[in-house]
């Protein structure tokens, strides 16, 4: 008697494979993502849970309350490092646009001022765009732990003195290295906001903003990579999530490195004394998206979760700060935004705000600092309660 072929159930189960890898991708697909450039769709503000008026109401008030800024940045930049003591602008400055931005919902634009595609200055932006760099680097294992100090992997003479061999990269990145050393002309002391004068602490038992550290940072990263940061920032970050060609990153006439035979600059996390990451609304929009979602953009994991969560931890000695992010823990950074809200905040009202508790993300440029929490109050009264 013949025995019937053993193969077909194989095909029955291949099928149902395939109906529950659909199944799958379905409910994957639930989950909006941007295609490239621009193709972002738009949603009617009713459509994702927010209030057509009230959000209306939010974003005219961005649009009245522009910062106190001279058009001319670079005149502006010059004016206000007059009173420090190493004031000299080493990089590019260009002329600001009016005021800008964006409210992404759900990953749908719903609402939108100003001109979103202009390449601006973005100042202390650019810090969190250095922080993924790093992330980056810790995922792909160039960076095996940063608890692990700096001179392990940089041998430039950066972090050769009893005090530097001190500092990790976790110091770096949340602002207490105490790194002490003369960069780009510029001495660590060049940016102590907490003091120019006071005496320097161990490593790790001080916070302190300070833009000389966070360059020395950016050209550890350079020193590790062996590659151009904004090469590492395009083909691994801005390319992958769809960004346009048209922002640039900047470092200063004077912070160039001999790299693999040619001369690269090495560039500045933030625009201090100019320089620094230039990029439109939108682009800002993206990777603001790109944190909402974990650190993955349409199933492509770019940063792992992990590294998310490490950015986006409070600094001990000053819970306000994760690594080159901003916090909102305690809710005492914008009172307005709920407490898991991070951000990416630049000099002149550049903001890149992430809300993970309604799914948002808010870009805005040139809005006066003192005006951001009432404008956040208006933001989230517009969400309508339970969407």
């Amino acid at each position: 008697m013949m025995r019937p072929p053993r193969w077909p159930w194989r095909y029955g189960v291949v099928a149902l494979l395939l109906v529950l890898a659909a199944l799958l991708q379905a409910r994957a697909g639930q989950v909006y993502y941007p295609g490239p450039g621009d193709e972002w769709d738009k949603r009617a503000p009713d459509a994702v849970g927010m209030d057509p008026d009230k959000l209306a109401q939010a974003v005219k008030f961005a649009q009245a309350h522009e910062v106190n800024w001279l058009r001319d940045v670079r005149a502006q930049i010059e004016a206000d490092v007059a009173t420090e003591p190493y004031p000299q602008v080493l990089g590019e400055a260009k002329e600001r646009g009016g005021p800008a931005g964006m409210i992404v919902r759900h990953g749908y634009i719903v609402a939108e001022w100003g001109d979103v595609h202009r390449v601006e200055m973005s100042f202390s932006i650019a810090k969190s765009y250095l922080s993924s760099i790093a992330g980056l680097a810790v995922d792909r294992g160039l960076i095996q732990d940063v608890e692990d100090p700096v001179w392990k992997y940089v041998k430039d003479g950066g972090f050769d003195s009893a005090h530097n061999t001190k500092i990790t990269w976790r110091m770096l990145l949340n602002q207490t290295s105490e790194w002490a050393g003369m960069l780009w002309d510029k001495p660590d002391v060049a940016d102590r906001r907490r003091g120019y004068t006071r005496r320097l602490e161990e490593p790790g038992t001080f916070w302190e903003y300070n833009d000389v550290r966070v360059n020395r940072l950016a050209l550890a990263l350079l020193r590790i990579w062996n590659q151009p940061l904004p090469q590492i920032l395009k083909e691994q970050i801005m390319d992958p999530i769809g960004a346009s060609d048209t922002w640039v990153w900047h470092g200063y006439r004077n912070s160039y490195v001999q790299l693999n035979g040619r001369a690269v600059q090495s560039v500045s996390g933030g625009s201090h004394w100019g320089g620094g990451l230039w990029a439109s609304t939108r682009d800002h929009a993206r990777f603001g998206y790109l944190f909402l979602r974990d650190g993955n953009w349409n199933g492509r994991r770019i940063l792992s979760e992990r590294w998310v969560r490490m950015a986006t931890q409070p600094t001990d000695i000053a819970p306000q700060y994760g690594y080159l992010w901003w916090l909102n823990t305690g809710r005492k950074t914008v009172p307005s935004a709920p407490e898991s809200s991070f951000f990416a905040f630049g000099s002149g009202g550049n903001i890149v705000w992430i809300d993970r508790d309604h799914d948002l993300v808010v870009v805005t440029r040139w809005l006066d600092f003192a005006q951001l929490n009432a404008f956040a109050r208006l933001v989230q009264g517009s969400i309508i309660s339970g969407r």
